[in-house]
């Protein structure tokens, strides 16, 4: 059985995947009101305001916590302490200190830890970790993404917290390494202290680059990542309504000279990336996969965004 705290924004779109895929037992949010309406949609499941109602009941296996940031890491403490696996918006924690400590609970309590970084699980992410997995692309020597548009401009989150964790999370699963180095320079022009843009770059052992810019100050909604390889280049572009991922043969050669071959775009599958991360969230409850690796993955991320926003507050 599944209890889904936190309804607004991103919370019901959970709700409704897992109520799909599994038992639904259980609704708990702050806001009455909101409870109240996403609860009327889902009579089979039992409704609070308070999380120790959810965590008591025995027959509950798993939380799935869409709450604001700053409450991730207390709440998903609380849940592995109670014995449940655990579906955590991204990021789990604000600190690197927190999300070990998290992981290491759930790793000696054998429970499932999952952030959920959901470009992991679109179909364009997975067929650009596929083009890199299977050498298509020659060496890979840098990655860079665009993640901007105009709004909303956020005065409680920079957008290095907002924007930045969904192609970090990106960057991280398609090139395996932690950064050696990763600085972050950005201004805030709408709050004082909240950066609406924010330019990353990393590095890694292997040599490897990547950059990132977020901003909510851009006449354009960008969602574009790049992967520029010795042979290949791909780009996955989730704006684009059908060609998600578009592949091309062009490189530079050992003296500077430039070749240029076929564009080829890949069929790619439409399942909703919601759908197979809450897919994946229930099957790691199962037994499949490996769990630790999924946690470990989310504390990976989480190690990044702190260098990030050291270098940032620098």
């Amino acid at each position: 059985m599944i209890g889904v705290v936190g309804l607004n924004y991103w919370g019901p779109n959970l709700v409704r995947n897992f109520s799909d895929l599994a038992e639904l037992s259980w609704l708990c949010d702050l806001d009455e009101r909101q409870l109240g309406q996403i609860g009327a949609r889902y009579p089979g499941a039992r409704t609070t305001t308070n999380f120790d109602d959810l965590l008591a009941d025995g027959s509950v296996d798993a939380v799935v916590i869409a709450t604001p940031v700053p409450t991730h890491y207390a709440l998903a403490k609380q849940a592995l302490e109670a014995g449940k696996h655990v579906f955590v918006e991204k990021p789990p924690a604000m600190r690197a200190v927190e999300m070990d400590e998290l992981v290491a609970l759930a790793d000696s309590r054998d429970l499932v830890l999952m952030p959920g970084h959901l470009l992991l699980y679109h179909p364009g992410v997975l067929k650009v970790k596929e083009l890199i997995d299977n050498g298509d692309l020659g060496e890979v020597l840098c990655v860079y993404g665009n993640r901007v548009n105009l709004g909303i401009v956020r005065s409680n989150e920079n957008a290095l917290w907002s924007l930045g964790v969904h192609d970090l999370s990106v960057i991280l699963y398609l090139l395996d390494e932690d950064p050696e180095l990763a600085t972050a320079q950005g201004s805030a022009s709408i709050h004082p202290g909240v950066e609406d843009v924010v330019f990353c770059f990393l590095r890694f052992p292997s040599g490897k680059i990547a950059h990132m810019h977020l901003s909510w100050l851009d006449p354009h909604k960008m969602r574009k990542m790049t992967v520029v390889g010795r042979e290949k280049m791909v780009v996955f572009d989730d704006m684009e309504p059908e060609r998600k991922v578009t592949v091309y043969e062009k490189r530079a050669g050992p003296n500077g000279e430039l070749f240029s071959g076929d564009i080829s775009i890949p069929k790619i599958e439409t399942t909703e990336p919601l759908r197979r991360e809450c897919s994946f969230f229930l099957e790691l409850i199962a037994g499949e996969h490996d769990k630790s690796k999924v946690a470990r993955d989310g504390a990976r991320v989480v190690r990044a965004l702190e260098m990030l926003t050291t270098s940032l507050n620098g």
